[in-house]
Formats: C-alpha cells, structure tokens, sequence
C-alpha cells in the first residue's frame, strides 16, 4: 500500500538504548556462521559420500534433500516454539539438536550407511531451522526498523565466514584426493574395495565431532547469557490495523517472497552442490583443488559481497540491487554452460559474490511491515527453503542422463525468478 504506514517490530529489553542492543545482536550473530559452516560442507560431503556410499549423482544430492527438507517440515513448530517460549529457548534448542546430529556422523560413519547420514543430516537441519527462524527476525528488530536490511545483511555478512572455512575445512579433512574409476574400484578384491570404502566414509568422523562439541559450547553459553525479550507490535495507524485479523496470505509481498526464496534457494544450493562435479566434467580439476577454490574464491567472493552488499544497500534500494545481482547471475550460468575450461569455473565461482545480498534482502523485504505476524510469516519465508531439497536432485537427474553442464540450466531459471522478485514481487501489495 503506497503511502501508508507499515506494522513495525519493537525490542522490550531492560533499557531502550543503543548499547543494551549490541551484545546480544554480537551473539546472535555468532550463530550465522555456525549454520553458514554446516551448509557449506554439504558441497564436500556429496562428492565424498557419493564415493563411500557408491551413490549416482541424483542420490548424491539427497544430502541436501535431507536438509532443506528439514526446514520445510520443521519451520512452522519452530515459529509455534518461538511464539510460546520466546526466541532464546528456541535458539538453544535448536543449538542442542545441531549437536546430536553432529555426533550422529560418528555411528552412521561406523555403519557406512548412507540412511543413517542422511537422518542425521535431517537432525542438523532441524536444529539449523531453529536458529534462522529466530535469528534472522532477531536481528532484523534489534535496532532501528528503518535499518533492518542493513542490520540482516550485515549479521548475514558472517555467513561468508562459514562459507570460507567450510569448504576448506572438508578440503583438509574429509577428502582424500583418491579418485578412482569404475574399471579401477571393479578390479579391486572385496576385501580391499572394503576397506577403500570405509576409510573414505571414516573421514568425516572427527571434523563433526568438532563441530558438535563447538555448537555445544555455544549452547551453554546462550543459557547463562541474558538477552533481551523480542515483540512484534502492530502499528496503530488506521491504514496499518485495516484487516489485521485477516489471513496471514493478504500479504501479497510476502507470498510472493515466499517463491522467491523457493527458487533462490534451489539455485543457490544446486551451484554449489554440484561446483567439485562441474569442475571435473569441464576443466578436469581434483576434488580436493576444486574443494580449496570453492572456499578461496568462492566463499570469499559470497563474504566479500556480503559486506559490500550491506555498504551498497545503504546508497542502493535493496530491490534495485536484488534485480541487478539477480540479472548478472543468469548472465554467468549461461556463459558456464556454454563453455569450457577455467572460464566455465570460474563464471560459476563468480556467481555467489552476486548471491551473498539474496537471502537477507529477499527476507527483509518479505517480512516488511508484517507486526504480529513477523513470526509466522519468517516461518513461512523459511518453509520455502525447500527449494534446495528438490533442485539438487532434478540437477543430478539431469546430470545422470545428459552432463552437469547441462544441469545448470535449473540454477539459471532460479535466478530469473529472483530477478522477477526484485522487479516487482516486493511491492505486490502496493497494486491495493
């Protein structure tokens, strides 16, 4: 609605100045690595399982699938677990299940079964949903609600961290660098094949035993720290309380986020998922190089544009830069599908710089002027991450029955679909 004035989201903390704000925003922060981290070794862990677990590319890919799957069927407990108990419990909550499914590698290491990886990749995933359907609300409303975006994109900005040391962290650890073919792993004896395959598979037992510890230790910390209590009000103003008790689906904007962010996330996830693939099929590189370089190039590129987003929003309307990133990222997919050797990789290695404002911008605005209904509308806007359930697999079934090359036609589409948004989903409810 143009002109109108837009439901606002308030803090109830023990004092209303600047300074009560910051600790715990810094801490919340903290938590954007974290999930940063654990979706940045998927990319890792679906070429290496793929090789312990003798998987094809479409089963590969259901790492993700078990993931984002998560966030579809966990979101709205997560919001209801939010709503009753307030977003501090949720977040240690949802800290206490990221580690159980951490430790959970270790047996399912033990067991070589990819089932078992994929339940406990499911248990990270819920407890990852618990933490972004908290804190991504929570930092938008810790502070000025003119400056929510800035204040999302910048505690977003700590996800390129985790996009960094993520996939260098399974360069190092998980990947062995052997590569053997079909004709070589068939001349193999049983018993030698056997023991290939479990050392492979045992290699990502003490990275996530790391990793749970860690989240555990955060957890306690977030039990004895005090933070301050988060309410969404509705604005007063006739235009804002018109229809308030109406369904949560008047909010054409954010439905139209919620789509968005479906197609955001597929694209995003299926670039990266399959980057070690791509780089093989196209340039011939090994998987621990092409690992390095999706930290090296690619996860810094996706934290520098994080940062230089968040400065560029401050001088740019977030949806005139969404658009314009969202255009170059369907200029790069098509220039990686049509080439060959380091200018196909690195187009690709390119396109997360453009998709580090996505996420953040496509939330804020999606959540924008929403009041009381903030919560189950981030839960929406998070539900939506499902996307990145269902694109890796239909990339690695295109990929099984033509090339990974051609899967990243799908990635392609998802960006056009962004570029949509950024043009004129976000103001939907302007068209009243």
């Amino acid at each position: 609605m143009a002109g109108a004035a837009m439901p606002t989201s308030t803090v109830k903390a023990n004092t209303d100045t600047k300074k009560s704000y910051l600790f715990p925003f810094i801490l919340v922060t903290s938590l954007f690595f974290l999930w940063a981290l654990i979706h940045n070794m998927s990319p890792i862990l679906i070429p290496h399982l793929k090789k312990a677990c003798q998987l094809s590319d479409m089963q590969s890919a259901f790492i993700d699938s078990a993931i984002y799957a998560a966030y579809f069927l966990m979101a709205l407990p997560a919001g209801a677990v939010m709503k009753k108990f307030g977003y501090k419990k949720g977040i240690i909550c949802g800290l206490f299940m990221f580690a159980l499914g951490a430790f959970l590698f270790i047996p399912a290491a033990n067991a070589r079964e990819y089932s078992f990886f994929l339940v406990a990749l499911f248990i990270i995933a819920t407890g990852l949903t618990f933490l972004e359907t908290a804190a991504n609300p929570y930092a938008s409303v810790l502070g000025n609600p003119d400056t929510s975006t800035q204040r999302l994109n910048l505690a977003q900005s700590f996800n390129g961290l985790g996009a960094v040391i993520g996939p260098l962290l399974g360069s190092k650890f998980i990947l062995t660098g052997t590569e053997l073919t079909k004709e070589q792993l068939s001349s193999m004896s049983p018993a030698a094949l056997d023991q290939y395959l479990v050392g492979e598979a045992g290699t990502v037992k003490i990275p996530y035993l790391v990793i749970g510890i860690v989240v555990l230790l955060v957890a306690v910390f977030f039990v004895f720290t005090k933070m301050p209590e988060v309410t969404e009000q509705e604005d007063t103003s006739i235009d804002a309380t018109a229809g308030a008790k109406g369904s949560i689906f008047r909010h054409r904007h954010l439905i139209a986020a919620v789509v968005a962010m479906f197609f955001y996330i597929g694209g995003q996830v299926g670039v990266n998922a399959f980057f070690i693939r791509f780089s093989k099929y196209t340039a011939g590189i090994g998987e621990k190089e092409a690992a390095a370089m999706l930290g090296y190039a690619s996860g810094v590129g996706f934290m520098i544009g994080r940062f230089f987003g968040t400065f560029l929003i401050r001088k740019i309307k977030p949806q005139v830069l969404l658009t314009t990133y969202g255009l170059i990222n369907v200029v790069l997919i098509l220039i990686a599908m049509t080439t060959k050797g380091q200018i196909a990789v690195w187009t690709v290695l390119a396109v997360p710089f453009f998709m580090s404002i996505m996420f953040p911008t496509i939330f804020s605005l999606g959540i924008k002027g929403l009041g009381g209904d903030t919560k189950f509308g981030s839960s929406l806007i998070i539900m939506s991450i499902v996307g990145g359930a269902i694109f890796p697999p239909l990339m690695g079934l295109i990929s099984d029955n033509s090339n990974i090359q051609m899967a990243y036609i799908l990635p392609l589409i998802c960006f056009a679909v962004v570029v949509w948004f950024g043009a004129k989903g976000y103001k939907l409810d302007k068209a009243h």
